[in-house]
């Protein structure tokens, strides 16, 4: 099977994982852990905000997993930081879990703009077990769903953590995108925003 582990920023993604493969290891299953080489958090391991952290195999290119499993005895292959692959990767995870072998998925949704991120959304399509967390909003304290580049850096793709992002409630990323881009109220499609008084 294709599972698929996301959500915004700091919603525990890399904690459920491990989570995960630890009752897997429990169940005696033999674990294969890859991550992305641009993720330099942390070398040769994935590692929870809770302090968990497993050994894994850092990759450049998603074709190096199917290397890995021809020439290794795998049942159960997880992927961390998948947003930072090429979407080449939606292939070799269909490929092995029509193998048979289960394949577990860890990344963000959506990117500081909140554009989907090409991989993930096409693995969240393919999964056949999806598990969306969330965060707590670091502004208001409710459900936090987004993700929030608070420094005025505009490539896509930075490697960071509170140093750099935020999660944020929806409103709280709407009120914090209309003042950093000095949007006004009617942000996205010219229209007001719906309030109490409004029919």
């Amino acid at each position: 099977m294709l599972e698929v582990i996301t959500g915004c920023m700091f919603s525990g993604k890399t904690a459920e994982l491990i989570r995960l493969l630890e009752r897997m290891r429990i169940a005696k299953l033999k674990i294969a852990v890859f991550k992305p080489k641009i993720d330099t958090r942390t070398q040769n391991q994935i590692k929870s905000r809770n302090g968990n952290e497993l050994e894994a195999l850092v990759i450049n290119d998603p074709k190096e997993i199917l290397d890995y499993v021809v020439q290794n005895q795998v049942d159960v292959i997880a992927i961390d930081e998948a947003q930072f692959f090429s979407e080449e990767l939606v292939d070799v995870c269909d490929e092995l879990a029509d193998l048979s072998y289960h394949v577990i998925v860890a990344g963000l949704d959506t990117d500081y703009l909140d554009k989907p991120f090409e991989t993930m959304a096409q693995l969240i399509a393919k999964a056949d077990k999806i598990t969306k967390l969330t965060a707590v909003c670091m502004e208001c304290g409710a459900e936090a769903t987004k993700t929030y580049r608070w420094r005025n850096r505009k490539d896509r793709i930075i490697v960071g953590d509170s140093d750099m992002y935020k999660a944020l409630c929806r409103k709280c990323y709407a009120m914090n995108m209309r003042a950093k881009h000095k949007r006004p109220i009617n942000m996205r499609f010219g229209y007001e925003p719906r309030t109490k008084t409004s029919k």
